[in-house]
């Protein structure tokens, strides 16, 4: 598979919708993640990333213009241990929930489909990082789909790698392409480049390339996985 630049396909796509990158820096010793958010609706866009005590959640920048809070308020990013877990909707607690009490990630999946919108039925992604001693990680990817725009239809893709080569991620993302109906991401997560030194650095590779009508809101985390050392960036449209 092709390595590609993060930036020039974040650029070269106005709506992505929203996405999640999992990697390993370029000096091996750390996880890299991102998360972004992007809205074309003035409800999708009313929204801010914050931090909570075990990760991030979406709440909205002025609460009297939020419409509908169903999709678009939830908690993408939470820590469990030596995990973390990052997704796309309410299905982060469904995870979460699961592995506390033992489950696997692709199980508590498995329980839920993409969500209610049609006819865009909007993916569910999801990703999870496990230390796995000496300084290593292993990362989950998943993403739960229609079939192919039938809204009849679930389909439930699960990528594990047990270690990720230094200086590379893996990209997966809600849409293809910006359209109407939204046709969803298809195939396996992309490979892509992480070469910033810091999050500070990879956010702002990251933020200055998302369409800058359409983003919304960008974390960033830098993990050292021997020492669970974190350093965390939060980038927001709305400010």
């Amino acid at each position: 598979m092709e390595l590609l630049n993060l930036s020039t396909l974040l650029r070269e796509n106005s709506y992505p919708g929203r996405g999640i990158v999992i990697g390993r820096t370029a000096d091996g010793k750390k996880s890299a993640i991102a998360y972004f958010i992007m809205g074309r609706s003035e409800n999708s866009r009313n929204r801010v990333f914050t931090t909570t005590g075990d990760g991030i959640r979406t709440e909205a920048f002025d609460p009297s213009k939020m419409v509908d809070p169903s999709l678009i308020i939830y908690r993408p990013v939470r820590r469990l241990g030596d995990r973390l877990i990052v997704t796309n909707g309410d299905q982060t607690d469904t995870v979460y929930d699961a592995v506390k009490a033992g489950g696997s990630f692709e199980d508590a999946l498995r329980t839920r489909t993409f969500e209610p919108d049609g006819p865009n039925w909007t993916p569910r992604i999801s990703g999870m990082t496990s230390h796995t001693g000496a300084g290593e990680f292993s990362v989950q990817l998943s993403i739960l789909k229609s079939a192919d725009g039938n809204g009849d239809c679930c389909q439930r893709y699960f990528f594990d790698y047990p270690s990720l080569p230094a200086g590379e991620g893996r990209f997966l993302h809600t849409y293809k392409q910006d359209g109407d109906p939204i046709p969803s991401f298809e195939g396996e997560p992309e490979r892509v480049a992480v070469t910033a030194p810091n999050a500070a650095a990879w956010a702002e590779e990251l933020w200055a390339n998302l369409n800058p009508d359409n983003k919304v809101s960008l974390y960033v985390v830098y993990t050292d996985p021997a020492t669970g050392e974190r350093d965390e960036v939060i980038r927001n449209a709305n400010q």
